[in-house]
């Protein structure tokens, strides 16, 4: 059982999706954005993703379209887990990475200031109790309370963004530890595509990485509505927020749960070893997705009053929390 939850599946863009048709949704332009909106649909970073780009001329849409698969394969060959060759694990092997990338360097350092600004909620190097808990579960027989409380000791001793050194020649680690990006990595290629699609000119766009950002509003002169997921019902939406130039992040307990009943899934607690149980869901409402993707992840282990204190830290705007009875809480910044 070596894959990721579903939705922070970091595996790569499938074969088939450069095969796409890329297809125009008919819409009234507004005055002043005449033009089209052409529409691209597959996998990507092992989400379902899309891109919804509005610009002037349809054949630059899609020569846009083919650079931001390209973008996206080369920066999954940097932040891939499963990929023995990327940057990520080559570093999770040996225990640092000498020349790294820019956008390794420039990831790594955005998730330390947002685990400083979360008080240690958000935390990379969770990916030893990622093991613990794949290998406990994967187990013939497993106990269904979970692996035992000296091996999750063990396993948190190996658990600390303090002790992951960044630098723009080296990144290391301590022996042992391991690092994951999936809290954080879908938000900043999600940001990247955005810089590369608004370099180029498009200025009414949604691009969707797993995590969603807008640029501008839509071309018909109205906000973006995003969809929100159902925790319990998750191809159902629980509400649709609007953005208008910022990005929303969703993260759940409902994304991998390890056992039948729930109680234990893919978003750890650094402090205990324990997992996520305070929400169903968190979704943030941020100016990038990176933001919104980390805090997303790091709500999901904070009380309501700890939420309301670090959000506007974080760079959260809007904070829509559901709680496990299915009620809506609404934090704004």
């Amino acid at each position: 059982m070596n894959e990721l939850p579903s939705r922070r599946r970091f595996i790569g863009i499938s074969a088939a999706a450069a095969g796409l048709a890329v297809l125009p949704l008919g819409v009234k332009a507004s005055p002043g954005q005449a033009g089209e909106l052409v529409i691209w649909r597959g996998l990507a970073l092992g989400a379902i993703c899309s891109m919804q780009i509005h610009h002037t001329d349809r054949a630059q849409a899609e020569r846009l379209i083919r650079s931001v698969e390209l973008e996206v394969r080369r920066l999954e060959r940097l932040f891939s887990l499963y990929d023995q060759t990327s940057a990520l694990a080559q570093l999770n092997r040996t225990g640092f990475l000498e020349a790294p990338a820019p956008e390794f360097v420039e990831l790594l350092t955005s998730a330390q200031e947002f685990s400083r600004r979360t008080g240690g909620a958000f935390d990379v190097t969770v990916q030893p109790l990622w093991t613990l808990y794949r290998d406990h579960f994967a187990r013939d027989g497993a106990d269904p309370a979970g692996p035992s409380p000296k091996s999750v000791r063990e396993a948190l001793a190996r658990v600390g963004y303090e002790q992951l050194l960044v630098g723009p020649d080296r990144v290391s680690l301590r022996r042992g530890m391991a690092v994951t990006l999936n809290g954080i990595a879908q938000g900043f290629v999600t940001d990247k595509v955005v810089e590369l699609l608004r370099n180029a000119g498009a200025d009414h766009s949604l691009v969707d990485m797993g995590e969603s950002r807008a640029i501008g509003d839509h071309p018909a002169g109205r906000p973006w509505d995003v969809a929100i997921a159902d925790p319990n019902t998750p191809e159902r939406a629980a509400a649709l927020i609007p953005i208008v130039d910022r990005a929303l992040a969703t993260s759940g307990p409902y994304g991998f749960r390890f056992d039948v009943a729930g109680r234990f899934n893919h978003i750890f607690a650094p402090s205990t070893g324990g997992c996520a149980q305070n929400w169903a869901s968190a979704s943030v409402v941020a100016k990038n997705a990176t933001a919104a993707d980390a805090f997303s992840t790091a709500c999901c282990l904070l009380t309501e009053a700890q939420i309301q204190d670090r959000a506007g830290a974080a760079g959260a705007e809007l904070v829509l929390l559901i709680d496990n009875n299915g009620q809506a809480k609404r934090i704004t910044v």
